[in-house]
């Protein structure tokens, strides 16, 4: 991956990021499952007495965090990310298929980073739809 490359696309993920004016961006972490045509991005909030989730922008984020996986040589390619912006600054850990626990739950496995970042405070994620709240489409 060039470094110019690398340095540009993570400086971009950090401005999609500081676009969340509701809550500071010190304390973000993002964590991302990043594949062939597939991005599961996930973003919390370290507040004082819980963690919260935030619903990413799945169209810019996605393509940033796509762009960033595919720039990489196609045999060294990382599966998830950890980008945590503390005092201004961020951090970056990949992690490579080969540490990843398949066993692990992919939630679970998630909840842990962010726990390892963040503490063991409650994460709240936002209510789910009950059914007929969501969007309803005749075939």
């Amino acid at each position: 991956m060039a470094d110019d490359e690398t340095e540009r696309l993570l400086t971009t993920i950090g401005h999609l990021l500081a676009r969340d004016k509701e809550y500071p961006l010190d304390g973000t972490l993002l964590y991302a499952e990043v594949g062939q045509n597939f991005v599961a991005p996930s973003i919390f909030k370290n507040l004082s007495d819980h963690i919260l989730y935030r619903d990413p922008d799945l169209r810019e984020l996605g393509d940033a965090l796509l762009d960033l996986w595919e720039a990489q040589d196609s045999d060294d390619r990382w599966e998830e990310i950890e980008y945590v912006v503390r005092d201004g600054k961020f951090d970056v850990a990949f992690t490579y298929p080969e540490e990843i626990d398949r066993e692990e739950d992919s939630f679970e496995r998630r909840d842990r980073v962010v726990q390892s970042y963040f503490g063991t405070k409650r994460i709240v994620y936002p209510p789910l739809l009950a059914e007929g709240d969501g969007p309803r489409y005749e075939l």
